[in-house]
């Protein structure tokens, strides 16, 4: 609200249990914003130390809308990594990228859909809002995620076309509930948002008769990459899909140079119809996001082969730095993803005094059992996965943070890394 200089909360009465005036209300006087909170269904309305809110002036001439190519939204980054930002999103890029996924996806009026992301970030708006408008289709919400209901919502509504980012179809995956419902409605599920585990992507296959497809992309660039249903299974669970050729891909090196006609590795930078227009009220971001040139840049580390296929190697700021040697975090959870009874990963940086940074994988598991680090590490070693991506330390936890997004929310785990060094727990 602060960042954007709103001057009107519209909401319903309660949310999740609390009386929405009240907290707004609270916050608003705190801050001291001159804004106006409009509560649903009831001519409710905060106030500033006992007196009503100001309310602002209302133009009563109709306005003249707005064209495809104007902000008509704003909305927020997950802020896995820092702050949220806001981006500023047009219709056009949303057309566009309409038409992208219905072609991916062979996408139609008739199908169910179920998108259970936070409909505010950029997979949940073309999933929860968009799409399954424009096919004039209905689309099944959660008001929270929960592996289990999601199991026994598809079976009982005959969802067809299933959203989750990695981590929420991984849960699905190792929830016991899922052996006792039918899920043969489904027939495509949509992924992405992280790294999308190759065993679990087949396996999800194969319990459900369903294609695992994802666009490579973020909130600020759109899709530059995507997978379709007439794509190879292989292809489709190892790459991040063909280049979109609208999105005029290319990859930059460390020192800005344009490294495409290699194939990589490199940072992705777009110039394309689903991008956004930048962030708002943000420069020093814009100035990261996008070069002087005008390329719309990715946080990623990609390469793309001879045959157009986009594949993710790593994070330009997800990197572990071990003694001077970078180590792709993406790399690591992949590897790890890989062992018996493993359900989820996450990999942080523990700080050392010695290296710098070490590599701590958290673990969830998917039965009641204990992992150790050396039964890991040999799973590792038998697969002949090279050293330089295997985990130092080991934390084996019930649940791992999520962000808003729907992603594991990594700053969280960094700290919890940096205070289990501090208490003695990991020795670095």
């Amino acid at each position: 609200m602060t960042a954007s200089g709103a001057r009107s909360l519209v909401s319903p009465a309660t949310h999740r249990e609390h009386e929405f005036v009240e907290v707004a209300g609270a916050w608003i006087a705190e801050k001291r914003l001159d804004c106006h909170v409009v509560v649903e269904g009831t001519n409710q309305h905060a106030t500033i130390d006992g007196a009503p809110m100001r309310r602002s002036p209302v133009d009563e001439q109709r306005s003249p809308g707005l064209r495809e190519d104007e902000v008509f939204l704003m909305n927020s980054t997950s802020g896995t990594t820092g702050l949220p930002k806001l981006v500023r999103q047009t219709m056009n890029r949303w057309y566009a990228f309409h038409r992208l996924a219905v072609d991916a996806g062979e996408l139609r009026a008739d199908d169910v859909f179920m998108s259970v992301i936070p409909t505010p970030f950029g997979f949940g708006l073309w999933t929860g809002h968009f799409t399954p408008t424009l096919l004039g289709a209905p689309c099944v919400v959660m008001e929270r995620f929960s592996a289990k209901e999601m199991i026994e919502t598809i079976e009982r509504l005959g969802v067809t076309v299933l959203s989750a980012v990695s981590t929420q179809f991984v849960m699905m995956l190792a929830e016991p509930a899922l052996a006792d419902h039918d899920m043969t409605s489904l027939r495509v599920l949509f992924t992405g948002g992280e790294a999308v585990p190759r065993e679990r992507a087949a396996r999800f296959e194969d319990e459900t008769g369903a294609a695992v497809l994802q666009f490579f992309g973020s909130n600020e660039t759109g899709a530059l990459s995507a997978t379709r249903l007439s794509d190879p299974a292989e292809r489709r669970h190892t790459t991040a899909g063909r280049v979109i050729p609208e999105m005029k891909v290319r990859l930059f090196d460390d020192d800005g140079i344009d490294v495409t006609t290699s194939g990589g590795p490199g940072q992705p930078g777009c110039r394309g119809p689903v991008t956004c227009h930048g962030y708002h009220g943000d420069e020093e971001a814009n100035a990261e996001l996008v070069r002087p040139d005008g390329w719309m840049l990715m946080g990623d580390i990609v390469e793309i082969d001879d045959e157009g296929y986009l594949r993710v190697v790593g994070r330009k700021s997800d990197f572990i730095i071990r003694g001077g040697k970078n180590i792709s975090a993406s790399a690591v959870e992949s590897a790890v993803l890989g062992v018996p009874r493993v359900s989820i990963v996450g990999v942080v940086a523990a700080p050392s005094a010695i290296y710098g940074e070490r590599v701590c994988a958290y673990v969830v598991l998917d039965d009641d059992r204990s992992i150790s680090l050396e039964e890991i590490c040999d799973d590792l070693q038998a697969r002949g996965i090279t050293k330089e991506t295997w985990p130092e330390f080991l934390v084996v936890v019930d649940e791992l943070p999520v962000a808003s997004g729907g992603k594991v929310a990594k700053a969280s785990l960094r700290e919890d890394a940096a205070a289990r060094v501090v208490s003695g727990e990991l020795v670095t």
